[in-house]
């Protein structure tokens, strides 16, 4: 608890940030036709698309099954920040 008091000022920008996500994410990325660089080069390469055919993830493409994108896009990125902080939260214990 102590820690969550010291950083609230920065868990706090990381929940504006996650939830705002989805402005960029799904609304303005579909206005502008944008795509990811890493697929683009894929298609330039010819190379499959292998997520349709293994998927390894729940939040495949930043997407909640049930959910709209935009829900989605914002649950994927605060579940993300959470698991990143709880992983860095435990090997700082793990390293006291």
């Amino acid at each position: 608890m102590r820690a969550l008091k010291e950083h609230r000022r920065a868990l706090t920008v990381i929940i504006v940030l996650a939830l705002a996500s989805p402005i960029f994410g799904v609304f303005l990325s579909e206005l502008v036709g944008y795509h990811e660089p890493l697929d683009l080069a894929a298609a330039l390469l010819g190379l499959e698309e292998l997520t349709e055919k293994i998927t390894w993830t729940p939040l495949a493409d930043y997407t909640v099954p049930g959910l709209p994108d935009w829900l989605g896009y914002a649950v994927s990125g605060l579940l993300g920040a959470a698991l990143v902080l709880a992983l860095g939260y435990l090997f700082l214990k793990l390293l006291k």
